[in-house]
């Protein structure tokens, strides 16, 4: 048996990356963190054809442009740590935001492979991939499995196997916009007489403004500190006379990545399952005109059922709950105890138990289902896009609009699902003002007070005592 080859695992997240990862290694994997990162990634053995190789599963990240620890951990095993190969593992049932990723891995790793997983999902949904169309169109091979029953595994270990022995090829050139092929011609020279292996790569992502990878490139490309910031600061006085900036280089590197994307999956995916229908419903729901005042009637007529709908159980458990308090309190007479104690166990302990229950319980019930509806049907990422327009205006993020509902059901729900945003410093910011977000424990007050003074009427509880706003 030969010496193991590194294979790297990439993707986005909820592709079935970690399904695949686990078909192919079975048992034999552990999980640690690279020097200097605290990320934890997890790194497994298989054999194939008396070959072994070490597979390191990566993150899930959509982006190489890092603004997470996630991406930056995968960015720079695929730069620095010189693997064998890597193994993209794209979702078949939405091809065209899993080939962004492809597209930007495939400038930096020659040995790239394209595995569009999920396959049965995809028929079940009339999608259909042209594998050889795919395969022709980005130049490097693809193959289509579904890791879930281990179909096409082997046809994808012999795929690696041919791609290892093949003679490696230079990195790909890479589309420089016009007005800053200036600005990279003063990097290049640099980093390549350093030694750096992808010299003009990086001089693009060091015009863009990557401070984490400026830093890195000075670690392990060994380039010093003041030569680099010395260089990038006369290229980024050519990128000005040129008319553009970090900002806006960065935006035609996004915008180019999506066209690509869009026109591959477009000559590639053929979705059956997709109408004209809902295709209307995305131009309604995403509409300039139409997406926010659809957005506002849908959360209005949520947080509607959710008030309204709660009422009645809530009616029920606070009803069921003074009744057994009563029959605590007859309980506790009977047999003589204290009244401290009784005021104690009863007004205290069980009363605090059965208004918490009664009153938070219910709406977080209603709440929280018809939220996952909302996901389940893929309209929580349209209110993100819908909205990142106006965040950005405040310095949030779209996603932002997410954890903001979310924090109306339960704020420690709405702080938690704040890590869903890449950005430290947005997600700082989506986590400190979401917990001046009302949620149901302090959205209703005055439906409690409509709802105790109804008690009150029926003289049902003599200790019900209401002294809230």
């Amino acid at each position: 048996m030969t010496a193991g080859r590194v294979i790297a695992l990439a993707g986005n997240p909820n592709v079935g990356k970690s399904t695949l990862f686990n078909r192919l290694t079975g048992l034999h994997q552990h999980t640690g963190n690279w020097p200097g990162k605290t990320v934890e990634n997890a790194r497994g053995r298989c054999t194939f054809a008396g070959q072994e190789y070490l597979l390191v599963d990566l993150p899930g990240t959509y982006s190489l442009l890092a603004h997470s620890a996630e991406e930056e951990t995968a960015r720079d095993f695929l730069c620095f740590g010189h693997p064998d190969a890597c193994i993209v593992v794209c979702d078949a049932t939405c091809l065209e935001r899993s080939l962004n990723l492809a597209l930007q891995v495939r400038e930096i790793s020659p040995r790239t492979i394209i595995c569009v997983n999920l396959m049965d999902e995809a028929a079940k949904k009339g999608v259909h991939i042209h594998r050889q169309v795919l395969e022709n169109t980005l130049g490097i091979p693809v193959v289509t499995v579904s890791a879930r029953d281990g179909r096409g595994i082997e046809k994808l270990l012999e795929t690696v196997e041919k791609v290892c022995t093949e003679p490696e090829k230079g990195p790909l050139p890479l589309p420089v916009p016009e007005e800053a092929r200036r600005a990279v011609g003063v990097i290049e020279p640099v980093l390549r007489q350093q030694g750096a292996s992808l010299p003009q790569w990086a001089s693009l992502r060091l015009l863009e403004g990557d401070t984490s990878l400026k830093n890195t490139i000075k670690e392990q490309w060994k380039i010093g500190g003041t030569l680099l910031d010395r260089t990038l600061i006369l290229a980024q006085k050519e990128l000005e006379k040129s008319g553009l900036t970090s900002e806006t280089l960065t935006d035609r590197t996004v915008a180019s990545l999506a066209k690509g994307a869009e026109e591959i999956s477009r000559k590639a995916c053929k979705n059956k399952g997709r109408s004209r229908v809902s295709q209307q419903l995305d131009r309604i729901l995403t509409g300039k005109w139409t997406g926010i005042p659809v957005m506002l009637l849908l959360l209005a007529g949520i947080f509607w059922i959710t008030i309204a709908g709660a009422n009645i159980p809530s009616q029920w458990l606070w009803e069921g709950f003074s009744w057994l308090g009563e029959a605590m309190s007859a309980g506790l007479i009977a047999i003589g105890a204290p009244p401290w104690l009784e005021q104690v166990l009863v007004m205290g302990i069980w009363r605090v138990l059965s208004w918490v229950v009664s009153v938070m319980l219910p709406p977080m019930a209603v709440f929280f289902p018809l939220f996952t509806l909302l996901e389940d049907l893929g309209y929580l990422p349209r209110v993100a896009f819908t909205l990142d327009h106006c965040f950005q205006k405040a310095g949030a993020c779209g996603k932002q609009a997410l954890t903001m509902c979310m924090g109306f059901g339960c704020n420690a729900v709405g702080v938690t699902g704040c890590r869903i945003i890449d950005s430290p410093r947005e997600r700082l910011v989506a986590a400190i003002t979401n917990s001046f977000v009302p949620c149901n424990g302090r959205f209703p007050p005055p439906l409690k007070g409509r709802f105790l003074s109804h008690q009150k009427g029926k003289k049902k509880d003599r200790y019900i005592k209401y002294s809230g706003p």
